[in-house]
């Protein structure tokens, strides 16, 4: 099914901002189970994730928008992504997908880590929706 290039920047942005508002939703929710006295050092961890995936991912939505801008006017839209990108989107569903299930992980990983990754998964959505524009 060939489509428009705008939506493959718009499906590249549902991808990584639909489990960017659910990470974050979760996120803030372990956020508010935890007591007072462990915030300063989450919100420490979680400015150091958030930083640590900003870098990440602007390199990441970078190398894919400029990926989508050398396409044709109408493309695939499995061309959104490389197989390479599509692979690793797999591994980290289903990594994410573990974490759930696992019973284990600590609370406070989950309000850290997932206050940290939420939020620029969103970001990189939105650079997605910007770069649809130029």
């Amino acid at each position: 099914m060939a489509v428009k290039r705008v939506y493959l920047y718009l499906t590249a942005a549902l991808i990584w901002g639909i489990p960017g508002v659910m990470i974050s939703l979760k996120g803030i929710r372990a956020y508010g189970l935890m007591p007072l006295c462990d915030m300063w050092w989450l919100l420490v961890i979680t400015l150091c994730v958030g930083g640590a995936f900003y870098v990440m991912f602007r390199a990441v939505v970078a190398r894919y928008s400029a990926r989508i801008a050398s396409l044709s006017a109408v493309a695939p839209l499995w061309q959104t992504f490389s197989l390479r990108g599509w692979l690793l989107l797999m591994f980290m569903m289903g990594l994410g997908l573990a974490l759930k299930y696992i019973p284990a992980v600590p609370l406070q990983f989950i309000a850290s880590f997932y206050s940290g990754l939420g939020p620029m998964l969103i970001l990189s959505a939105i650079k997605f929706l910007k770069n649809s524009r130029q």
